[in-house]
C-alpha cells in the first residue's frame, strides 16, 4: 500500500505540473490568437490544474489505512475525486459550447495561427508524456482517481489537434467559421469523455458487484475445498484499490467449531494466493440452512460430488474418536 501512495501521488504531481505550464502557455496563445479554439483549451487547462490538485488530495486521503470512524478504508475518496473532475469536464464543455455560438453569431476570426499552432504542438508533447506515466500508474495501481485524470487528458490531446486544425483552416484555408465549430466538436468530445469518466467513480460509490467473470473465478476457489457443500449470499465491492468479498459455506452440521474454523482458514488462504488484497469475510452454516428463503439474490454454487466425498473422508480424519 505504501508503495501504491507514492506511486499515485507522484502521479498527480506530475498533472499538477503540467496542467501549471500549460495554463500559462495557452494563455498567453489565446491573446495573440483570438481564438475560440485556443480558448476552449485554455478553460480546459484551467480546469485541468483545478481537478489534478484535487486527485492529488484524494490519492493522499485514499492511501490513509483505516481508522475508528472508517473502518473499511478511505479509498471512495478516489470516486468522489473522479465525480469532481467530471463536474468540471461538463462545465468546461458547457463554456467551450458558449464561447463557439458567440463566435459563430457574431462573425469574428481569429489571428496570429502560428503562435496557438506552436503552442499547442508543445501541449500534445508534454501531454503524451503524462499520459504514457499515468497508463504505468493506473496499470500498477488500479487507481480510480488517477485513470480519470488519465481520461480527460487524452482528450486534452484531440482538443489540441483540434485547435491547430482549427486556426489552419481558417487562417490558412479560408474557412471561415472553422474555429468555432470546432470549438463544438471540442465540447461534445469532453462531454462524452466526462461521461465514460464518471461511469468506474458511481460504480464503486454505489458498491456494484465486481465484474462476472472474476465472480465465477472467485467463487470456483471456494469450491475446491472439499469440506465445503456449497458457496451461497456472494457478495463483493470495491472502495478505491480495496475490494471486499463475503459469502456463507455449507459445511457438514456434525463439524465442531474448530474444524469449521480450520475449514475457513484453508478457503482463506486458497483465495489470498489467486486474489491477494481482497478482504474477505465467511460466514459458516450447516449444510442446507438458507437464512433468507425469499431472497432472490441468493445465489448458491454446489461443490461437484467428487470433492464432497473427499470432504466427508477429511472431516472422519479431522474428528476426534
Amino acid at each position: 500500500m505504501i508503495a501504491r501512495a507514492a506511486a499515485t501521488t507522484r502521479a498527480a504531481l506530475a498533472s499538477v505540473a503540467v496542467a501549471l505550464l500549460l495554463l500559462g502557455l495557452k494563455a498567453w496563445a489565446t491573446i495573440v490568437t483570438g481564438s475560440v479554439a485556443m480558448l476552449g483549451s485554455l478553460f480546459d487547462s484551467a480546469l485541468d490544474l483545478i481537478a489534478s490538485l484535487v486527485v492529488l488530495w484524494a490519492v493522499r486521503i485514499a492511501a490513509a489505512p483505516a481508522d475508528r470512524d472508517h473502518r473499511f478504508g478511505h479509498g471512495k475518496a478516489e470516486a468522489l475525486a473522479a465525480l469532481f473532475q467530471v463536474g468540471l469536464i461538463a462545465v468546461s464543455a458547457a463554456g467551450i459550447a458558449w464561447q463557439a455560438v458567440d463566435r459563430l453569431i457574431g462573425g469574428a476570426t481569429s489571428a496570429a495561427a502560428e503562435h496557438g499552432i506552436g503552442v499547442s504542438l508543445a501541449a500534445i508533447a508534454a501531454t503524451l508524456a503524462l499520459t504514457a506515466y499515468q497508463r504505468r500508474v493506473v496499470r500498477s495501481t488500479g487507481s480510480v482517481a488517477i485513470e480519470a485524470d488519465h481520461v480527460h487528458y487524452q482528450s486534452d490531446l484531440l482538443l489540441n489537434g483540434a485547435v491547430i486544425a482549427a486556426l489552419a483552416l481558417e487562417q490558412y484555408g479560408g474557412l471561415r467559421g472553422a474555429d468555432p465549430l470546432f470549438g463544438l466538436a471540442i465540447a461534445a468530445w469532453l462531454a462524452w469523455g466526462g461521461w465514460r469518466a464518471s461511469r468506474r467513480a458511481l460504480d464503486q460509490l454505489m458498491d456494484r458487484e465486481w465484474p462476472e467473470e472474476r465472480r465465477q473465478a472467485f467463487l470456483a476457489v471456494t469450491a475446491r475445498h472439499p469440506a465445503n457443500r456449497g458457496t451461497h449470499d456472494f457478495r463483493t465491492r470495491s472502495s478505491g484499490a480495496h475490494d471486499f468479498a463475503q459469502f456463507h459455506i455449507w459445511v457438514d452440521p456434525g463439524m465442531t467449531v474448530a474444524q469449521a474454523h480450520q475449514v475457513m482458514d484453508e478457503i482463506e488462504a486458497d483465495l489470498a494466493a489467486e486474489f491477494p488484497g481482497v478482504e474477505v469475510l465467511i460466514h459458516i452454516d450447516p449444510e442446507g440452512q438458507v437464512d433468507a428463503p425469499g431472497n432472490t439474490l441468493v445465489e448458491t454454487v454446489e461443490t461437484p460430488p467428487a470433492l464432497r466425498e473427499s470432504g466427508r473422508q477429511a472431516h472422519h480424519r479431522l474428528a476426534p474418536d
